[in-house]
C-alpha cells in the first residue's frame, strides 16, 4: 500500500513537472513571437503584383515598393503573377503565411471578381487583412488614331454604323478595363467585342499597332501614349476631369450620362496578420504616400494618393464588391 502511494505521488509530481515545462515553453514561444513582431521586418518582403510588367498596377507597385523598402530598411521584392484577371495572385497571397512578408497590391478588379466568377480560390472580404489604400485614378477611353473619330459622339456613331468591327482590349478577363468596357457597351447599347490580354502592356502594344481599336485604360498606362500621339483620348471615366488632361471631357459630359468608374489600388496581407505588424505597415504606407518624389510621379500620371487606413478600407471593399456585382448582373458581363 505504501509502495502504491509513492508511485501515485511520483506520477503526480511528474505531471506537475511536465505542466511546468509546457508553461515555460509557451512563455518562451510567446516572448519569441513578440520579439519577432517587434523586430519586423528582418528579411525581404515580397509584394505580389497581380498583372504583368509595364501596366498601371505594376508601375504603382514598383514606385510604392521602392519607397516602402527605404522606409522599412528591407528590400521589397516585386513579383508579377498575372493570370485570371488578378485572381491567380490573390489566391496565392491568401494562402501565404500571415507574417507580413508576403503582400498583395490588390485592385478594383478583385472587388469585381466575385460577381464575374462562379468560384474563386479565395474570399476577397474574408481572406485578407486590409493595410491601406495606395492610390486611385480615373480610366481614360482611348482609341487607335486611325479610327475616324475625334470625339466620343463620333466614336459612338462610327460603331453604330459599323457594328462588330471595333474590339476593345483589357488587361485580362475580370480586370477593371474589362468591366469598364462592358459597362460602356451596356450603357450605349453598342456592339463591340472584348479582347483580353495578360496585362495592360501587351494590350497597349496591340492598340497602338491597330490589332484592337479601343480600350478604357487606367491613366498611368495611357498617359505617355496619349502625350506621344500614339493613341487618342476621348473621355475620362470619373465625374471630374483629369488634372493631366483637363481638355478631355468625362464620359458623363460627352453623352454617356451616369457613367463613372474609378480604379483603385490597395495594399493587403493574408488574414491573421498580427495587429502590430499591420499597424506598422499602415503607418509606413501613410508616410510613403506623402513622399514628395512619389507625389510628383503620381501627379504626372493623374494618380491620387490613397488616404484610407485599414478599417476604412475594409468597409470600402465591401461596398465596392456589392457595387460591382450589381454592375456585372446589369451589364451581362462574362469572363471570356
Amino acid at each position: 500500500m505504501k509502495y502504491k502511494f509513492k508511485t501515485i505521488q511520483n506520477s503526480f509530481n511528474l505531471s506537475k513537472f511536465t505542466r511546468a515545462i509546457a508553461i515555460c515553453w509557451v512563455a518562451i514561444l510567446g516572448i519569441s513571437a513578440h520579439s519577432a513582431e517587434a523586430d519586423w521586418p528582418t528579411k525581404p518582403i515580397t509584394l505580389i503584383i497581380p498583372f504583368a510588367t509595364g501596366g498601371t498596377t505594376d508601375i504603382i507597385g514598383r514606385e510604392v515598393g521602392q519607397k516602402l523598402s527605404e522606409a522599412l530598411k528591407q528590400p521589397v521584392l516585386i513579383d508579377n503573377r498575372p493570370g485570371a484577371g488578378g485572381n491567380l495572385a490573390a489566391g496565392l497571397v491568401s494562402k501565404a503565411a500571415p507574417d507580413g512578408y508576403t503582400l498583395l497590391l490588390s485592385t478594383v478588379a478583385h472587388a469585381m471578381a466575385p460577381g464575374l466568377y462562379k468560384s474563386l480560390s479565395y474570399n476577397f472580404i474574408q481572406d485578407f487583412e486590409p493595410v491601406g489604400m495606395v492610390a486611385t485614378t480615373p480610366n481614360i477611353l482611348i482609341i487607335n488614331p486611325k479610327l475616324p473619330a475625334k470625339t466620343l459622339p463620333e466614336l459612338i456613331a462610327y460603331i453604330k454604323a459599323n457594328p462588330n468591327t471595333v474590339n476593345f482590349g483589357s488587361a485580362g478577363s475580370g480586370s477593371t478595363e474589362h468591366l469598364s468596357g462592358e459597362l460602356f457597351k451596356s450603357m450605349t447599347n453598342l456592339q463591340i467585342t472584348h479582347i483580353p490580354y495578360k496585362g495592360g502592356a501587351p494590350m497597349m502594344t496591340d492598340l497602338m499597332g491597330g490589332q484592337i481599336q479601343m480600350a478604357i485604360e487606367t491613366s498611368p498606362s495611357a498617359t505617355p501614349h496619349i502625350q506621344s500621339g500614339k493613341v487618342r483620348a476621348l473621355g475620362v471615366t470619373s465625374l471630374n476631369r483629369s488634372s493631366v488632361f483637363p481638355d478631355v471631357p468625362t464620359l458623363n459630359e460627352a453623352g454617356v450620362k451616369g457613367y463613372e468608374v474609378t480604379t483603385w489600388f490597395a495594399l493587403m496581407a493574408p488574414k491573421g496578420l498580427s495587429p502590430n505588424v499591420q499597424s506598422r505597415l499602415t503607418t509606413e504606407l501613410a508616410k510613403v504616400l506623402k513622399d514628395p518624389d512619389l507625389l510628383k510621379r503620381f501627379v504626372e500620371q493623374g494618380v491620387t494618393p490613397g488616404n484610407m487606413k485599414s478599417t476604412q478600407l475594409g468597409e470600402f471593399i465591401k461596398v465596392e464588391t456589392n457595387k460591382w456585382a450589381k454592375v456585372v448582373k446589369e451589364s451581362g458581363a462574362v469572363v471570356d
